[in-house]
């Protein structure tokens, strides 16, 4: 029988920061009569220039933070923090969905055959073993580009997503590219907020992928394999929960959100 008081029980999301957003925007899509609770951990951002046990330290801190808030289900929407922490946590926390993120490659190799895939992500994802052995199970014969993409996620950590200082930043970064790529995989939840600069690079013709979809679908579904999906028929809420607690990051928040 399923326990009525797990199903009314919040949604924990969390990421080094603001990124995350993006993700938790496809989960309220997806799961609109559910609660969420997600943290940002601002302070201590950016994940990606930290070492791999940093990171799974500061995520296990996270996942600790929201289960004292009565979580029932865990997103980690980060893809380094997945990279680095997701596989120890689910064999520590094994009484609570813990569903990550990785980079939607595959998506894009479906896309077109036998093309070239440009991966942006963070330093740390892109060095891990995880993000190795995806890369090589699933990328056929694409030709798979990883680049690290230094400086992104403190632009909208700050609330940056579009004008001159993304620009510059972004023409760093792709300019040599151009021309020479058939996708692009957002490999960290902080790019998204950039697409449309990013695009305005590389070529409308040139495809965005990230993983946001395909997370917010696997949730539902541990959500309903687990019995704990909520029925409650109207909308439900979010909470922000931020390390830096400051009234311009939560600002910052709400608005990366849409409310």
């Amino acid at each position: 029988m399923t326990d009525k008081c797990a199903c009314d029980r919040p949604i924990g999301v969390l990421d080094s920061g603001m990124g995350g957003i993006s993700t938790l925007k496809a989960l309220v899509a997806e799961l609109p009569h559910e609660n969420f609770i997600y943290y940002g951990d601002d302070k201590n951002a950016p994940y990606g220039l930290k070492t791999a046990e940093e990171v799974r330290v500061l995520t296990e801190n996270a996942v600790v933070f929201l289960l004292e808030r009565g979580a029932k289900a865990i997103v980690i929407a980060c893809n380094t923090a997945t990279g680095a922490a997701a596989t120890y946590l689910r064999e520590k926390y094994t009484d609570i969905p813990i569903i990550g993120a990785e980079p939607a490659i595959k998506p894009a190799v479906s896309y077109r055959h036998r093309s070239k895939i440009l991966v942006m992500a963070t330093p740390l994802t892109l060095s891990t073993e995880r993000f190795g052995r995806l890369a090589d199970s699933v990328k056929g014969d694409c030709d798979i580009i990883g680049l690290p993409c230094h400086g992104l996620v403190e632009l909208v950590e700050a609330g940056k997503t579009e004008g001159d200082e993304v620009d510059k930043t972004l023409h760093g970064l792709l300019d040599r590219y151009v021309g020479r790529i058939d996708s692009v995989v957002l490999g960290c939840t902080h790019y998204p907020f950039l697409s449309k600069a990013i695009s305005a690079i590389v070529g409308e013709n040139v495809p965005l992928f990230d993983g946001n979809r395909g997370i917010a679908a696997e949730t539902r579904r541990r959500l309903e394999t687990e019995h704990i999906i909520s029925d409650r028929r109207e909308d439900g809420n979010v909470l922000f929960e931020t390390s830096a607690g400051d009234a311009d990051t939560l600002r910052i928040a709400r608005r990366l959100l849409g409310t």
